[in-house]
C-alpha cells in the first residue's frame, strides 16, 4: 500500500505553503505501510518560533482553501514543534533545534520518500 494520489497532492500544497513562509528542508515520507491510518508525514523547518507559527498557519490556511479540514493541532502555543493532523497527512513544522533533537528522519528512514516539487521562485539579477 502507498500514499494515495490525493495525499501526494496535499503534500505538494502543504510544502508550497511552507516554502512561501520561509520553511526549509521539506521532506515527506509515505508512512502508509507502518501506519495504516496515515498516508504521509511532511517535515519542514522554521528558523524561529514566529516563523514556525507562520508556516503552520499558512499550511492550515492553504489546505482549508483546498477543502481539507484540520483534525488536530498541537504545539502552536510554544511554536517549537507544531503538529497539524489532516487525517491522511500529518505536517510537522519544527524549529531547527527540535528537528535535529527529535530526528524523525531517522525514525522513518525505511519509509519511501514522496518527492516534493516546489514552485520555481523568480530570482532578481
Amino acid at each position: 500500500m502507498s500514499a494515495s494520489a490525493t495525499t501526494v497532492q496535499l503534500v505538494q500544497l502543504a510544502a508550497a505553503a511552507a516554502d512561501s513562509k520561509g520553511g526549509t528542508d521539506p521532506v515527506a515520507f509515505d508512512v502508509s505501510e507502518p501506519l495504516p491510518l496515515v498516508d504521509a508525514f511532511l517535515l519542514v523547518t522554521g528558523n524561529s518560533e514566529r516563523n514556525v507559527a507562520a508556516i503552520a498557519d499558512e499550511v492550515e490556511d492553504v489546505l482549508l482553501e483546498a477543502g481539507v479540514k484540520r483534525i488536530r493541532r498541537e504545539g502552536r502555543q510554544e511554536s517549537r514543534w507544531v503538529l497539524l493532523d489532516f487525517g491522511d497527512l500529518v505536517v510537522h513544522v519544527f524549529h531547527d533545534e527540535e528537528r535535529t533533537f527529535y530526528g524523525l528522519e531517522r525514525l522513518w528512514k525505511d519509509c519511501p520518500i514522496i518527492p516534493i516539487e516546489l514552485p520555481a521562485t523568480a530570482t532578481a539579477e
